[in-house]
């Protein structure tokens, strides 16, 4: 298997709220109806299973929503389900849907996971004819996955790389650096690997949106050096927001003074 599949007649459009709508050989998304500045469309539930196989992997559940839980549910029998981070428009569903479901939840944070052990940097799962593998990419938290299918050349990348805009760092020391490192451990895979995000809609290339991704995190570092030459050493992240997000809508400045301060503590330790 490898490459997209051509959009046919019975494919959904996105944003297609609650319609099961196939990406990829072995990928499929359902977009739950959350919509919002955080969340974007919604939340992309992935379903995975090779051509021909019953059972199938379900990723990031998603809300606690009567509508979207049955729509996955049809989707069964589901062998294993995924988390890719902690947040709540991700996993607030996982357990209500593994006990219906009869499955195990498995994640970085043992702490999420149902059944079955937390996963590990570089493991395999061997589930619904796939060959899954597990990249740990902290950054947007400190508990973020990305998942190559490498029978079908794509990435689920949580929300570590969205199909839209860029992402929010996480509020922990270290999340820029982090991060950076597991961008570019993104922009190594093979080209043309598919990019299957959390949110907003599925892209061709998963290395080249890493590597707009770091030219882009590279472009606000520089304006925030630019900003502390104006400001001085130590001013508040929100003094910083007001310069280098001017143009950024203010309802989003609260999660811009998270990047920030991520982004002072990264510019504290390879500036020092």
């Amino acid at each position: 298997m490898s490459g997209r599949l051509v959009p046919g007649p019975d494919t959904a459009p996105h944003p297609a709220y609650e319609q099961l709508r196939p990406v990829t050989e072995a990928a499929s998304v359902v977009l739950a109806d959350n919509p919002s500045p955080m969340t974007l469309d919604g939340t992309n539930t992935w379903i995975l299973r090779a051509p021909g196989q019953p059972g199938c992997v379900v990723v990031d559940p998603g809300p606690e929503d009567t509508v979207h839980l049955d729509r996955l549910a049809a989707c069964g029998p589901v062998e294993l389900v995924v988390l890719t981070h902690r947040h709540l428009d991700h996993t607030e569903a996982a357990r209500t849907f593994a006990e219906r479901v009869g499955a195990p939840v498995r994640a970085l944070d043992p702490e999420l996971s149902l059944g079955a052990e937390g996963l590990g940097a570089g493991e395999r799962l061997a589930v619904a004819g796939l060959d899954l593998r597990v990249l740990v990419t902290p950054g947007h938290t400190d508990d973020s996955l990305c998942l190559v299918v490498d029978d079908d050349g794509s990435v689920l990348t949580g929300d570590t790389v969205l199909g839209r805009g860029t992402t929010v760092l996480g509020d922990y020391d270290g999340a820029l650096t982090d991060y950076l490192a597991s961008l570019r451990g993104l922009a190594e895979l093979p080209p043309g690997t598919t990019l299957l995000p959390g949110h907003g809609p599925d892209l061709p290339d998963a290395g080249d949106t890493a590597r707009y991704y770091l030219r882009h995190r590279e472009e606000r570092l520089d304006q925030v050096r630019a900003a502390l030459r104006e400001l001085g050493p130590a001013p508040s992240p929100r003094q910083v927001v007001e310069i280098v997000y001017a143009d950024v809508d203010r309802s989003l400045w609260p999660a811009a003074d998270q990047s920030v301060a991520a982004q002072l503590a990264h510019l504290g330790r390879v500036d020092s």
